[in-house]
């Protein structure tokens, strides 16, 4: 007698749309909702076409088995042991087209560790997919009964069943094995579910097979019992060619549905689907197993997740993928649950982008829970690390904005380096508003250092310094250039945004600064503008040309000194970078 300990993996905790189009031949017209005689021909020459083939299925059985030669089937001492009989098969070495039924009893069913037949199918050749298959069949009243799909077609296989230990918990003793030969060629495989899955409840509502074509994005549709709030989360793992990527999807009400991206190519794709072990947090235990034959060769690269995208509600409809070509812009969509912690105060997005050393950082709005916008590659060619990032929801002011990572992914880009002319973080020089002040300020007559120099004296004498701001860290994601022109009021980035954003709308190449400022000890950190003129970078500070601050007041008092200031003036500032 040999025993056999069920496969339950326990895995650790582990840290996507897509739009097709499609056409429908249009369906011939039919009378008075009946089908037409063409449409009757054609579906009785279907039904007589199957009546056929399963006639030649018959045929070939009845053939096969006079070939075959056949035995009763032999139960092992376990059988004795337990009160186990087999009703079905009754022998071994047998031909049968497209499934063989297993059935049998189990009088001391009661002192069983587990309730399940471990059905084990072997197929004896080559497989597209795996060359096995394992059912666990409920023992119901000492009964169980099982139709099993011989999933790789015409051929020999080998089937083995085993009945759980009347001592120990996971562990099987074999019952009977027996061969059958399957004369149907048609690929096939069931969707068959571990106990660890039956016992959660996991059903799989689409697809309805565990075998089925796919074409770059495969839908997985399901229910799983509720557990609890931190538990209702289900694993899946994608396989290809020892290539493999992990995600952790959530359950809503027990249900889950979710476009994966087959990442890997043309070919077949394993998907392994864990579910929540109920004794343990953060393992999971096999649930059952899927494969996607991919007809298309694009290759992408999976999207990294955090455990943040999970606990903070963010659902990414897209990319459903990385590793996209794009020109310049890349388009980001999804929505944040509403239920998730800090949903509502999720009013944006940060998204940043690397390339080759340079690292730029924009802001997607998140409107009543959903986000829809496009953010630019702005370095020039090449590829990019994206990465999206929600905010921390923050109970005091503070000077600095710190944010949490939730997806990752790459895009390359093919445009041209724009770093210094495009819209950006706080820089609308898109906007109109900003473009008609722009055009105001220069004129074609102008040179660049005369349009550089009328920008800075209608920043510094627009704008009023904002000490409370300053003294009191009231700084919001959303300062920039339009917010400084309504308010006419802001702080060394307000100054610095708007002239960037005029400097920019008038086709100036402009970039934003940061370092420190001041005299003696009183140093701090301040942000200033150096714009492109004539082929040089020239330097302006709008904010100190504005004036001064005198027993804690702003004092107007409007001075070209800084602009384009001589190193001696400017000894006072000592540069640290540019931020995008």
């Amino acid at each position: 007698m040999s025993y056999h300990k069920a496969r339950g993996w326990l895995v650790s905790l582990l840290f996507f749309l897509l739009l097709g189009a499609c056409t429908k031949e249009p369906t011939p017209p039919e009378k008075n909702g009946q089908p037409t005689a063409e449409q009757e021909q054609e579906q009785e020459k279907e039904q007589k076409t199957e009546i056929e083939k399963e006639d030649d299925f018959e045929a070939a059985v009845t053939k096969k088995n006079t070939e075959l030669e056949s035995s009763p089937l032999e139960l092992t001492s376990y059988a004795e042991k337990v009160g186990a009989a087999i009703t079905e098969p009754t022998h071994t070495n047998f031909a049968v087209s497209e499934s063989v039924t297993i059935a049998g009893t189990v009088e001391q069913h009661a002192r069983l560790k587990e309730q399940y037949v471990w059905i084990k199918i072997q197929f004896m050749g080559d497989s597209i997919t795996d060359t096995s298959q394992e059912y666990f069949a409920p023992i119901a009243d000492g009964k169980f009964k099982q139709e099993a799909i011989l999933f790789n077609g015409e051929g020999e296989y080998r089937v083995t069943l085993l009945l759980p230990s009347t001592d120990r918990s996971n562990y099987y003793y074999d019952l009977a094995d027996f061969k059958v030969f399957n004369v149907n060629p048609k690929l096939q495989r069931d969707l068959t579910f571990t106990p660890f899955a039956q016992d959660a409840g996991l059903v799989i509502h689409e697809p309805d097979s565990g075998y089925v074509k796919g074409n770059k994005v495969f839908t997985l549709k399901g229910t799983l019992e509720p557990i609890s709030n931190d538990k209702d989360l289900i694993m899946i793992e994608l396989q290809k060619d020892g290539q493999s990527w992990k995600h952790m999807l959530p359950t809503k009400n027990g249900q889950f549905s979710y476009d994966i991206p087959l990442f890997y190519g043309q070919g077949i794709h394993k998907l392994k689907v864990y579910v929540p072990d109920k004794e343990r947090d953060n393992y999971y235990q096999d649930g059952t197993i899927l494969y996607i034959d991919n007809e298309s060769d694009l290759v992408s690269e999976p999207i990294m997740y955090t455990t943040t995208y999970d606990e903070r509600g963010v659902h990414l409809i897209s990319p459903a993928y990385g590793g996209e070509e794009t020109d310049l812009t890349y388009r980001i969509k999804g929505s944040i649950d509403k239920e998730a912690p800090f949903a509502k105060e999720t009013t944006h997005l940060y998204i940043t982008t690397k390339k080759d050393g340079e690292e730029a950082l924009a802001v997607i709005p998140v409107i009543n829970y959903e986000f829809d916008d496009e953010f630019y590659l702005r370095f020039g060619p090449g590829t990019y690390e994206v990465t999206v990032s929600v905010p921390e929801i923050k109970e005091k002011n503070s000077a600095k904005f710190y944010y949490y990572n939730v997806a990752q992914f790459s895009v390359t880009n093919t445009a041209m380096d724009q770093r210094d002319l495009l819209p950006s973080r706080g820089v609308q020089s898109d906007s109109p508003e900003i473009i008609a002040i722009a055009n105001e300020l220069m004129t074609d007559t102008m040179s660049e250092r005369e349009k550089a120099k009328a920008v800075y004296e209608f920043t510094a004498k627009s704008i009023s310094y904002d000490v409370d701001k300053l003294k009191n860290n009231e700084f919001e994601w959303d300062d920039s250039a339009l917010k400084v022109l309504e308010l006419q009021t802001g702080i060394c980035q307000d100054y610095s945004y708007l002239a960037i954003a005029l400097l920019r709308a008038g086709g100036m190449e402009a970039r934003y600064v940061t370092g420190t400022a001041g005299s003696g000890f009183n140093y701090s950190r301040h942000a200033w503008v150096e714009v492109k003129v004539d082929g040089e970078w020239l330097a302006m500070d709008p904010t100190w040309g504005a004036g001064y601050i005198e027993k804690g007041k702003f004092v107007a008092h409007y001075t070209e000194d800084y602009f384009e200031p001589d190193e001696e003036a400017f000894k006072t500032h000592t540069r640290h970078g540019v931020e995008y």
